[in-house]
């Protein structure tokens, strides 16, 4: 498990929400290896690397030719929908998306998505599988990129990054809106710096690539990446996480 990770199991065992044991159980779950080949058996395989197109066709190539031929294969994309990587993969049928909400360890939420080409047993078998380690996911029918949760989140988003952008509100203040005035367990920014900034950056880079317009708030999230300041992952996003672990 990455720091992070740990930081995060033990700042849940501070905040009364788990337990040591608990805690514990959930470290047990996780095998760490270094080399692909000992997925060779594996039932499911969840691809969750870096949100770029050329990076995830690689993993999908590099699996493809691993697992076995009726081994489900998935991508936790929130954006790329799994028809993008059906020519990497041999027996596409076996293909689709299973998106883990943010963050994936407390949400139950999940969002299966199955393109044209997935055989609808396979998304049955990955809903099957999802309910089977307690969480709650949806299936939709048809690809849509965003999918559901996010595609209304983006709306929430871009009207947040807007009333920065022209001096209406800070971040500080958009936040407080929508977790003390709309109940969201967490505000735009700092559900930012949970998936990461760096996340946020490249989904905006690609939507400019499809639309040719510069998102509000482009500018100051460039420079937060440059500056390697990414969110919880390196400490410091829009907020200063640097104290919560002294």
């Amino acid at each position: 498990m990455q720091a992070w990770e740990v930081e995060y199991l033990a700042g849940r065992i501070k905040k009364g929400r788990m337990t040591e044991d608990q805690v514990k159980q959930a470290k047990d779950h996780f095998t760490i290896v270094r080399d692909a080949q000992e997925a060779a058996d594996a039932d499911l395989v969840i691809e969750a690397v870096v949100e770029r197109q050329d990076v995830k066709a690689d993993v999908f190539k590099e699996f493809s030719g691993i697992v076995q031929p009726d081994t489900i294969l998935a991508t936790n994309s929130s954006y790329m929908v799994s028809s993008m990587f059906k020519d990497c993969v041999s027996h596409p049928e076996r293909l689709l998306n299973c998106h883990y909400y943010n963050p994936a360890l407390v949400m139950k939420f999940v969002e299966v998505v199955q393109g044209e080409h997935t055989n609808p047993k396979v998304a049955d078998a990955v809903m099957e599988f999802c309910r089977s380690t307690g969480k709650d996911p949806i299936c939709m029918k048809k690809e849509l990129p965003g999918f559901a949760a996010n595609r209304i989140v983006s709306v929430i988003n871009a009207e947040a990054r807007f009333l920065v952008q022209n001096g209406y509100l800070t971040y500080q203040e958009v936040d407080k809106a929508c977790e003390e005035g709309l109940g969201h367990p967490m505000g735009p920014f700092r559900l930012m710096d949970m998936t990461g900034i760096d996340l946020s950056y490249d989904l905006m880079k690609a939507g400019m690539a499809m639309d040719g317009k510069k998102p509000d708030c482009y500018d100051m999230v460039e420079k937060m990446v440059k500056e390697g300041n990414l969110g919880r992952k390196t400490g410091k996003g829009f907020y200063d996480y640097t104290k919560e672990n002294k």
